[in-house]
């Protein structure tokens, strides 16, 4: 597979729709395929340990191995979605959702909503 010159924003959709099509088609020999096969302890085994990557090498490293230390969060982190079933998409609103909230007041209400009663529990 050639790699188009898309717009660096498309390539976070194209990186997903192979992740998708991996799950799908299930390949032999997919890395994809073996990641999704161990389950979501598995898949979030990696990703906690490549979140502890680009901790590492923002602390100590080039700036080129942070991008690919990043490069790698993001591709473990689109497999975790693609098994739990979201969409980037929804990354997607989320982002956009926090434009113009400033991200002190966005935590705050994440923690307020956290402690706000579900429907059905007394208050």
């Amino acid at each position: 597979m050639s790699l188009r010159p898309d717009a660096p924003s498309q390539v976070l959709d194209r990186l997903f729709e192979v992740v998708e099509r991996r799950r799908a088609e299930r390949p032999s020999g997919s890395y994809v395929v073996s990641l999704l096969d161990g389950g979501l302890p598995a898949i979030t085994d990696k990703v906690r340990e490549e979140a502890d990557e680009v901790v590492r090498a923002a602390l100590g490293e080039s700036d080129e191995a942070l991008a690919r230390e990043v490069a790698d969060l993001v591709f473990h982190v689109f497999v975790l979605l693609a098994a739990r079933g979201i969409e980037p998409d929804a990354i997607y609103r989320e982002l956009a959702r926090r434009f113009g909230i400033g991200g002190l007041a966005e935590k705050a209400s994440r923690q307020q909503d956290a402690r706000a009663p579900t429907r059905g529990e007394s208050e």
